[in-house]
C-alpha cells in the first residue's frame, strides 16, 4: 500500500537561504509548537468520522490549544495510509500520523490496516462502521455484520437516548455523545471486545464483529486534555 519514494531520503542539504527561512518560521511559531502532540487524522468520509474528530479538536480547552493540534485530512480509501504518510513527512517531528475508516465495503480492509502498522500509522478502524464505536458510547456493541443495518439501529438509539434525529451530517456529534453518552465506559467496552475477539482466535480486523480500534486514538488524545 505504501508509496516507497515516500520512504526514501531526499539527501544534499538545504541551502543556507532555506535554512535561514526555517530558523525564522521557526521563531515565529515558537510557543505554538505543539508540546502534546500534532495529530494528523486521515479519514475517507466528508461526515461521520471527521465532524466526529474536528469535535474532540474543538473540544480543547483554550489553554492547550497551542500544545496539542488536531488536523483532519481526506483521502480515498485505498490512499489513507500513502497520504498519512506523505502529510506527515512535512513535519515529522510534530506530527503523529493516524488513518480513520470503516469496513463498511473496502474489500482490502486488513491490507490497509497491516500498511499502516508497518509503516508507523495508526489505524483506528471499526467494524462495521464508525456508529459501533459510538455505539459504545451508550453502553452496547451490538453483534451487526452490515454497516447499513449498524447505521439504522444506531439512530434509533441515538434518538431513544438524545431525543434528537441522528444525522450523519451532524457537525456537533462529538459535544451529544459527551453529553449525553460515556466516553470512559465506551473505551473499557471497545477493549472486552477487541479480548474477546482475540480469545475467540479471531487475528483479521475484518472478522472482529463488533470491533474497533478507534477508541485508543481517542482515548490517547482524551488523556492529553484531561491529564
Amino acid at each position: 500500500m505504501a508509496n516507497k519514494d515516500l520512504l526514501r531520503s531526499t539527501g544534499g542539504k538545504p541551502s543556507d537561504r532555506r535554512a535561514g527561512q526555517r530558523k525564522d518560521r521557526d521563531k515565529k511559531v515558537g510557543k505554538r509548537v505543539p508540546k502534546l502532540g500534532y495529530y494528523l487524522i486521515v479519514t475517507d468520509t466528508e461526515e461521520t468520522e471527521r465532524n466526529y474528530f474536528e469535535g474532540l479538536r474543538d473540544s480543547i480547552p483554550k489553554d492547550l490549544k497551542d500544545h496539542l493540534v488536531i488536523v483532519v485530512e481526506k483521502a480515498n480509501t485505498v490512499e489513507l495510509v500513502t497520504k498519512a504518510m506523505e502529510l506527515a513527512n512535512k513535519d515529522p517531528q510534530y506530527r503523529i500520523p493516524w488513518i480513520v475508516f470503516d469496513r463498511d465495503q473496502v474489500k482490502a480492509f486488513d491490507e490497509i490496516i497491516w500498511a499502516a502498522e508497518k509503516n508507523g500509522v495508526g489505524a483506528g478502524w471499526s467494524n462495521p462502521c464508525f456508529e459501533i464505536w459510538m455505539y459504545a458510547y451508550f453502553g452496547e456493541m451490538p453483534a451487526i455484520k452490515e454497516s447499513y443495518i449498524c447505521c439504522e439501529r444506531f439512530a434509533k438509539k441515538f434518538e431513544k437516548v438524545t431525543g434528537q434525529a441522528y444525522q450523519k451530517s451532524d457537525r456537533d456529534i462529538y459535544r451529544k455523545l459527551e453529553q449525553f453518552g460515556d466516553s470512559q465506559n465506551a473505551v473499557k467496552l471497545a477493549e472486552r471486545y477487541l479480548k474477546k475477539s482475540t480469545d475467540n482466535g479471531k487475528s483479521r480486523p475484518s472478522e472482529m464483529w463488533p470491533g474497533c480500534m478507534v477508541h485508543r486514538l481517542v482515548e490517547e488524545i482524551q488523556k492529553k486534555i484531561y491529564r
